[in-house]
């Protein structure tokens, strides 16, 4: 294998992305990352997950550098220590939690290290619980003293045109005050404007001393888009819908076929042939 000369890190999503439909890291994709590092290439990883939803993929990954949770509202090393983060000012929170409980969404808030809901028995808890593999604190409302601490605001239905709408809508209210963008088709994610993939790109070409342009991207979904318009090469699953794809420089297959394995032998190591 030969290194693609552009290319010095690669910056995954995880869920839909590295994980299957089934939040299964597979053996072909840890080996693909595996490839990555043994061709000088830096591998990290960004989601919307809470950083102790990442911490099962840090020992099969290898992972030695900094990690982003929240979509770049909390940066953190493989020990879990925190490098830097970014809350959502109270008001704005307040004022998000309002919005979306206005458009008929439930409602999550996280911090740095807590999951409060206020009703166990909402759509996703159990599906939430299973993937960041911790439990969340059941409170009546969100106080001033939850609001003070927000890292990251969801709003959860199943009606999957209500979460677009939302979205729409938190984009023209909260304007720059937020990012807001939908992580999964039934999870709306507002954070802190800095707290947004492409703000991730750039923090780890600062740690890294890596240009921009020499930073490939891969991810499924619209939250996913600010990374790709910040690197130098973006990839979108063949998952990700036709929006995200548009906005990506190539398209692999989708998770349900290798293909994370897939587009970083195609795309970011190539044959010696080729």
């Amino acid at each position: 294998m030969t290194i693609h000369s552009k290319i010095r890190l690669l910056l995954a999503d995880v869920d839909g992305t590295l994980l299957t439909r089934d939040k299964v890291l597979t053996e072909d994709a840890k080996a693909a990352v595996h490839e990555l590092r043994r061709a000088g290439i830096v591998f990290a990883i960004t989601s919307g997950r809470p950083p102790r939803g990442m911490r099962m993929l840090i020992e099969p990954l290898g992972l030695d550098g900094a990690i982003a949770g929240f979509n770049g509202g909390v940066l953190f090393n493989p020990d879990m220590s925190v490098i830097e983060s970014h809350r959502l000012d109270p008001a704005t929170a307040r004022q998000t939690v309002d919005l979306i409980l206005g458009r008929g969404l439930d409602v999550w808030i996280y911090t740095t290290n807590d999951w409060l809901i206020r009703d166990p028995k909402a759509p996703h808890v159990t599906h939430e619980t299973s993937n960041v593999r911790f439990g969340a604190t059941i409170v009546p409302s969100f106080t001033p003293e939850h609001l003070a601490q927000v890292v990251k605001i969801v709003g959860i239905s199943d009606n999957l045109a209500l979460v677009a709408a939302c979205e729409k809508a938190a984009q023209e209210t909260l304007g720059a005050t937020v990012s807001a963008e939908r992580s999964q088709p039934f999870y709306l994610d507002v954070t802190h404007p800095e707290a947004n993939k492409g703000a991730v790109a750039v923090a780890l070409s600062r740690l890294h001393h890596i240009p921009l342009t020499e930073i490939a991207t891969i991810g499924d979904m619209p939250n996913d888009i600010p990374m790709f318009r910040k690197s130098g090469f973006s990839i979108a699953m063949g998952n990700a819908s036709d929006d995200v794809k548009e906005q990506a420089h190539a398209v692999t297959d989708n998770t349900e076929h290798e293909g994370f394995a897939k587009a970083v032998r195609r795309f970011i190591l190539q044959p010696a042939t080729a």
